[in-house]
Formats: structure tokens, sequence, C-alpha cells
């Protein structure tokens, strides 16, 4: 009889075993709203406002030809230098913003294998040995097969000492009957989409940072050659106003007007190499390596940008890291409210425990020592204050916030495109106009400079005719470099020589990252 009993519990146990697997097996829910990419704020238009095809004055710069292929990879190589070449190089590799972003989209790719490991049971376990000794002066009044009865009648375990060997195997899971975890794994997979976008925008702004600090040193070079040749010129000045003072043809006021414009550029020419040297330490940050150690050699060189192709409009939200990490953000949202969703409903458990269990070593590991136990429970919240439900709104209100980021990154990025179409487009029209204006200034100062050692006109008009000159070549090379700026500005603005084919999908994201990228550096 006892063995009929222990067959049909075990029978009974087995039963609600398979029911409950049965029940797992059943084909979950996935709650929460299924995703949609969202709209832009407004429709783009077929063609950039500010680009030279809708203007008649077409002088300056110009747009490449719309049918020639957009910049891929190493965009700055349109501006065929070789010397800005080898420093984008170093800084892809060297750079430590970069490798910062880098390891946070590894971060982002362990937390998808943790969402991961919920599909599967826990199993745990924990061998122990206990030695226990009962107190002397223990009794009681209950029946116990291990205890002795007292001369009262009572049963005692005082002094009893017991020896126990235990070896227990626990495994309990947790079926995803409502895509909870579903939902978990695809928030974290979105999320490191979301990461893997930031370090593709990461990558474009030092990149461009990169080139428009590199222009900015052409600009100073150029700058400090004006400057220079400007010394050299006052100088002669000077030498000039001295002899004529020493013969009598002029007087002293003229010997220092000439003496205070030579002073003054060559503090000019001194303050230049203080720009310089801070955008020469900023490139050495960028690529990595010691401002201390790092130059680059002086270049006064300036010239136009190349045409750039723009494409449409409607592509540029497949080019911008910005926008897809908006729009992913968005959707790492919708999951999360999946989440939500799954919190009202119960959670079923499956467990199960098992081992070896004597109180002799020997004896450990006999079949008759096995001890189990099994059983499925249910757990759900009856109330807790509208907790679920607050929750479910903060996720909704979150996705509603994301939903207007991401339309608001859409309208900067065509604010952004227009804004540097309009300024490189502007700048070249206007160096033209500056370069006629240093034309006619240095030869203003020539016939000024002629009316002078004639008698003609006062060493004022000459420095006046100085002046004008210095000032407009200055403002030539400052529009120049706005003009490359403006340019590298406006290749960061159409996202560089990424599209949205380059981010990484959910599933290459969720396979396991090769050992050399997981281990701790030093």
């Amino acid at each position: 009889m006892p063995k009929s009993n222990s067959s049909c519990s075990r029978h009974n146990a087995f039963l609600l075993l398979a029911s409950a697997l049965v029940l797992a097996a059943a084909p979950a829910c996935l709650l929460g709203p299924k995703y949609h990419p969202p709209k832009p704020a407004t429709p783009a238009a077929p063609d950039y406002k500010e680009s030279t095809v809708n203007f008649q004055d077409t002088e300056g710069w110009k747009v490449a030809n719309p049918q020639e292929a957009m910049l891929r990879g190493k965009w700055w190589k349109v501006f065929n230098d070789p010397e800005l070449n080898a420093l984008e190089d170093q800084l892809n590799i060297n750079n430590q913003n970069i490798k910062e972003y880098f390891e946070n989209l590894m971060e982002a790719r362990a937390v998808i294998r943790e969402a991961r490991a919920q599909y599967w049971p826990t199993v745990t376990t924990n061998p122990s040995f206990t030695r226990s000794r009962e107190s002397a002066n223990l009794t009681n009044s209950f029946n116990t097969t291990s205890g002795t009865t007292s001369s009262t009648g009572q049963t005692t375990t005082a002094g009893q000492q017991s020896t126990i060997w235990s070896f227990p195997i626990d495994v309990s899971w947790v079926p995803d009957l409502w895509g909870k975890i579903r939902n978990e794994i695809r928030e974290a997979q979105y999320a490191a989409q979301v990461s893997a976008a930031d370090l593709a925008g990461e990558q474009l702004t030092e990149q461009a940072s990169l080139a428009e600090y590199y222009f900015e040193i052409r600009g100073q070079d150029a700058l400090q050659k004006i400057l220079d040749d400007t010394v050299q010129a006052d100088q002669k000045a000077l030498d000039v106003t001295k002899a004529a003072y020493e013969t009598g043809v002029d007087n002293y006021i003229s010997v220092v007007e000439a003496q205070t414009t030579l002073e003054s550029a060559q503090s000019l020419a001194i303050n230049v190499k203080v720009a310089r040297a801070q955008y020469e330490h900023a490139i050495a940050m960028l690529v990595g390596k010691l401002a201390t150690d790092f130059s680059i050699p002086v270049r006064p060189e300036l010239t136009a940008p190349p045409p750039i192709p723009i494409g449409v409009p409607s592509e540029l939200l497949q080019r911008r890291p910005d926008v897809a990490a908006a729009e992913r953000t968005l959707a790492e949202a919708n999951a999360t409210i999946g989440i939500g969703y799954g919190a009202f409903f119960p959670a079923l458990t499956l467990s199960a425990s098992g081992g070896f269990e004597s109180s002799a070593f020997k004896k450990w590991f006999n079949w008759p020592s096995r001890f189990w136990s099994i059983g499925p429970s249910i757990s759900q919240t009856i109330f807790n204050g509208g907790l679920y439900r607050a929750e479910l709104n903060q996720y909704i209100a979150t996705y509603n916030s994301d939903l207007a980021i991401y339309r608001q990154a859409t309208l900067t990025a065509f604010q952004q495109v227009e804004d540097n179409l309009a300024a490189v487009r502007l700048y070249s029209q206007q160096i033209e106009r500056q370069q006629q204006a240093v034309k006619h200034a240095q030869e203003f100062l020539k016939l000024e400079m002629a009316r002078y050692e004639t008698g003609v006109d006062p060493y004022v008009d000459v420095l006046t005719a100085q002046t004008t000159l210095l000032s407009d070549q200055q403002t030539l090379a400052t529009i120049q470099v706005e003009e490359m700026t403006s340019a590298v500005a406006l290749i960061e603005a159409l996202g560089g020589g990424w599209d949205q084919s380059q981010l990484p999908t959910p599933s290459q994201l969720s396979q396991k990252v090769p050992k050399s990228e997981t281990t701790l550096q030093q």
C-alpha cells in the first residue's frame, strides 16, 4: 500500500509538470502596440532651396551634378589633400572619444545577451555538510522516530548528534507567456542600434572637427604670410620716410606714423601664432597624440572647396546617424510599452529540485539517498495602488516625447543642410568680390606710395592705403577659411559617407562578440 501511494503521488507530479509544460509551450502573446517607423514632421521638398540650381545668380561655388554618386566612406578625400587624409586615418584609429562610443556599443550588445539569457532555465546547486548537536536541556511532547522516551513519558532529543551530507540541484524556469522577455530583448536590440548610430555620429563629428581645424590652420598660415609680407612692406616704408626726413623732404611725424604702422603689423603677426598653436594642439588630441610631440608643417595655402554631391532631400534622413539614432530610440520606447502591458498578467514559474542527502558520506550518492520535488506556481499582483498603470502611462509619455525628438531631429537636419549650402555659395561669391577689393587696394597703395615719394600727398594717405590693404587681405583669408569650414559642415550635415544600410541589424548585434573585443584593456 505505501508503494502504491508513492507511485500515485509521483504520477500526479508528472501530470502536473506536463500540464505546465503544455501551457508554457502554447503560442505566447506579444503584448504592446506594433511599431511603425514615424513620418517626418513635414514631407521633403524635391530639391534643396539653397541649391545653386534654384538661383539665376550662379557665380562662385556650385554643387556637384545631381546624377553624381553620393559621398561614401572616406568623404574627406573629396578635398584631395594627402596630409588631411593621413590625419583622418590616424583619428579613426586613435581617437579616444570614438573608442568610448565603441565600448558603449559593446556594453549594449552585452545587455542583449543578458536579456536573451532569460529564455533558459536557471540551474543552481548548493552542496553542504552539516554536523549538529541538540541541546542537553531540550525536551518536548511530540512523537518522533529519532527521539528517545524519558522517564516521564516525554520524547526527547537532548544531546543528540546528527550528520547531513547534501547535494541539491534546483531548476527554475519562467516561460515567456506574454512576450515580456521578447520585448526586453527587442528593447535591448534597439538600444544597441542607438549605440551603433551614436558611434557613427561621433565618428562623423570627430572627422569633421579635424577637417575644420586643419583648414583653420591653413588659414592661419595664409594670414601669417600676409602679415609677414606686410611687416616687410612696412619696414621698407619706414626706411623711405626716414630717408625723406633726414633729407628734409618730410617731417618727423611721418616717421612716427610709419613706425607705429610697422609695430602694429609686427604685433598682429605674433598674435596669429596663438590661434594656430591652439588648432594644432586640438588636432593632436583628436588623433590621440600628445600635443607636446605633435606638429603640422606650415603651408600657407587656401583653395576653394570642390563640388559636393548633395543628393535630394528625400535621401537626407537615411544618411544622418543622429536621425537614425532618434528613430531607433523611438522603437526602443515602443518595446518598453510592451513590457508595461505584460506587467498586468500573471507569471508562471516552473520549478524542480532534487539531489542526494545522507547522514553518512559513503551512502551520500546511493540511489536511496535521492530526494526530489517538482511543481509550478503562478504569481499575480492583485492590488498595488495603480503602479502598473502609472508605469504604462510613463512609457507612453516617453514614446511621445521621443517622437517629438525624432521630428525635431529631422527639422534640424534640413536646417543644417540649407544653412551650409547658403554659406558655401554666398562665401564663394563674397570671395570673388573681396579678391577684387584686394587687387584695387594693392593698386591704391602703389599709387599713394608714388604720390608720397614725389611729394604730392602726405604720408597719412599712404598709411590709409596700407591699412585698407591689410584689412582687405585679412578679410579675404577669413572668408576663404569660412568657405572651407562651411563645406566641411555641409558634408557633416549630409551625413558624411554614412547611410542607414550601415546600421547593424538586431540579429547581427545579438551575435557573440569576439573575445578580443571583451578583454580588459590596460
